[in-house]
């Protein structure tokens, strides 16, 4: 039956390409036996309930091979309709080109750029493992999934994989299985020309287990190859299935012609007249092939049932470990935690506060689990009453990640995917740019992962330009969806912190310090910290000059308001801790905060800060970084680059005498 159910995936996998007149159709081809193995008799998986939590995972890390995917899930009862595959990577479809979390059912991450799939996948694996240990009992697996990843030869050149595949090993992640479609052939040719390493010998050195020569055109040696997988040895496992891309088509397989182009009318002839396909229809399903996914949908509700069953059982036994599962799951946090209990520190680095706050929900949070790569005691994020996550060790709450930032923040994609822990991770903001890829993707899915990121300035000093950020958080405000906060003190720490929390559709990048800052005396109160940016300071209500600044930076501005004050000059200085969402708010409301159009408007921020002239629109200076770092104490750094607080007095005055005679 399974050999049928290979012509019709390859038969509706063509027809929707050239129907697009776009796509991949060399994957799909190559790949159609180990989809039909794996969606006809291996995953456990229930179509009638696509979020059912004891599922098996597939993440589809080739994501350009989307079509196969999309088959699939409409040939075993997704939803995902005839009508749907024939609108493929069109505007509004649910059959986008990539694979996209959210919007086709069935579709557990967002992939395309290639790899991120393969560590997602890794998260999925590692929160399956640290869910298992904490709820499983005796006679009661309730979490005991697989995590399935079905990857390319592009995949496993990006170096994220090997930074993901390194943690796998050395976790035992036993129960994640991932396929490598060895089709030797990438976009632009052999794969002779640009890889030639030994993935075998690669992966045994990661301690993986690999099953390898497997033919990925022969079902019953596929069949052996999962079976074999399932053998539990502690380590997980890489089937390298070896195939043709294009597999059938009469001059395009084997060429990277089939990889990222439709086939054309007569390669799709003689495609179907090679598999048996009617010559005179697209979109071909036959009977046989329907009944055999309608009773395999019974079959696998059924299995789910089952579970459901157990699941019942568990509930009665172990009440409390189902309430707190369930919280889990839905994110659900106390409502009496309150954080203006915790008393704001004087003179501290706000990465310290954080790592205060960090520390105190953990114990609120039980699912709160995060780490560092290799950074925890600089960026403040170790928890220090709860263990470690090793190999065999998954009751831990603190994960070291290594120098491995790429492979980290796409390893708590995984774990937010998974469901059940509320991951964060951490490193100096210089290195964001390290795994942008993934913060990127965390947006676009709308997974509420913590970002943290310390080390924020020039104010770093001595470590100089390398560790220096300058362009890294203007770049982060840059990603849509992503929330983006700079706390100037103690006090703001723990209400970016109480935004953080209460976000569930998406990340947050939290941009800490690591020189210590006194707290702010605010006048007017904290309230409106909640819309992005407050008054800190004020004296006059039609002020002359207005200050704007994040971070440490407001402090600057406060001394330089002292200066302008005793040259008569009245002042007002904001803090704007999340610019973003500041700029969201109501155009009344930002008038209120940084006053009229006469009024000289001034930003002082240690980075670029291109984004600040459409915030504040009448902007008359920008006291900014407009080139790298230095290495040298923290200060002299600052004064070297215009930060000193007299300097950028007297610029103002000037600035804004030139102004009064225009």
């Amino acid at each position: 039956m399974l050999t049928e159910v290979t012509k019709i995936i390859r038969g509706l996998s063509v027809d929707a390409i050239e129907k697009a007149n776009s796509g991949h159709p060399g994957l799909p081809l190559g790949c159609a036996e180990i989809g039909a193995v794996l969606f006809g008799e291996v995953l456990r998986h229930d179509p009638q309930k696509p979020d059912w939590l004891n599922r098996d995972r597939l993440v589809l890390s080739a994501g350009h091979g989307s079509i196969l995917l999309y088959v699939l899930l409409h040939l075993s009862g997704y939803g995902i309709t005839l009508e749907d595959i024939m609108n493929f990577r069109q505007v509004g479809s649910v059959t986008p080109g990539h694979p996209e979390y959210g919007l086709t059912p069935g579709v557990e991450v967002t992939t395309g750029p290639l790899g991120q799939g393969f560590a997602n996948g890794v998260g999925m694996a590692l929160a399956e493992r640290i869910m298992a240990k904490k709820y499983n009992k005796e006679e009661f697996d309730i979490i005991d999934h697989y995590t399935y990843v079905l990857a390319g030869d592009g995949c496993l050149m990006e170096g994220i994989t090997s930074e993901a595949a390194s943690l796998a090993g050395h976790w035992g992640l036993e129960k994640l299985i991932v396929i490598y479609d060895k089709n030797r052939v990438s976009l632009a040719g052999s794969t002779d020309l640009i890889f030639t390493e030994s993935v075998s010998e690669r992966f045994r050195a990661y301690g993986w287990q690999v099953i390898d020569h497997v033919n990925g055109h022969d079902l019953d040696e596929i069949r052996a190859a999962f079976l074999k997988a399932k053998e539990k040895n502690g380590k997980p496992v890489l089937i390298i299935a070896e195939t043709h891309i294009g597999y059938g088509a009469p001059t395009k397989q084997d060429s990277y012609l089939s990889h990222g182009a439709p086939l054309g009318t007569e390669e799709v002839a003689g495609l179907k007249k090679n598999l048996g396909l009617p010559a005179d229809r697209t979109f071909y399903v036959s009977d046989v092939v329907r009944k055999y996914f309608q009773d395999k949908k019974f079959l696998l509700k059924e299995l789910r049932e089952q579970w459901e069953k157990k699941y019942r059982q568990w509930s009665e036994k172990f009440t409390g470990e189902r309430e707190q599962l369930e919280r889990a799951i839905n994110l659900e946090i106390s409502e009496k935690m309150d954080f203006w209990n915790l008393v704001a520190s004087e003179n501290i680095a706000t990465r310290n506060t954080s790592g205060d706050i960090l520390d105190s929900l953990a114990d609120e949070i039980p699912y709160l689990i995060g780490g560092s790569a290799d950074l925890s005691p600089s960026t403040m994020t170790y928890l220090p009453k709860h263990s470690e996550i090793q190999k065999g060790c998954y009751d831990g709450r603190n994960i070291r990640f290594g120098v491995r930032e790429h492979a980290m923040g796409a390893i708590c994609n995984g774990l937010a995917l998974h469901k059940g822990i509320w991951p964060y991770c951490s490193t100096f903001l210089v290195f964001s740019d390290y795994m942008r890829p993934t913060i990127r993707l965390a947006a676009l899915m709308g997974l509420p992962v913590i970002f943290i990121f310390t080390h924020d300035s020039i104010y770093v000093g001595e470590d100089g330009p390398t560790h220096q950020p300058v362009e890294q958080l203007e770049s982060l405000r840059m990603i849509p969806n992503l929330q983006v906060i700079r706390p100037a003190d103690s006090e703001e720490v723990k209400a970016a912190w109480q935004k953080i929390i209460k976000r569930r559709d998406g990340p947050t990048a939290l941009i800490l310090t690591r020189q210590k800052l006194p707290l702010l005396e605010k006048k007017n109160g904290i309230k409106d910290i909640f819309r992005g940016g407050y008054i800190v300071y004020n004296k006059d209500e039609n002020p002359e000059v207005v200050i704007s600044s994040s971070g440490s930076e407001v402090h600057t501005a406060l001394q330089v308001k002292n200066i302008l004050e005793k040259e008569r000059v009245s002042c007002r200085v904001v803090s704007i801790p999340d610019r973003e969402a500041f700029a969201g708010q109501g155009q009344d409301y930002r008038e209120t905060i940084l006053g009229g159009k006469n009024t000289f408007q001034v930003v002082i921020e240690a980075a670029t800060g291109q984004g600040w002239y459409e915030v504040v629109p009448n902007l008359s200076l920008g006291i900014f970084i407009r080139q790298f770092g230095e290495s040298g104490p923290g200060e002299k750094i600052a004064a070297k680059f215009g930060f000193e607080p007299e300097k950028i007095a007297r610029l103002i005055l000037e600035k804004q005498k030139i102004k009064k005679a225009e």
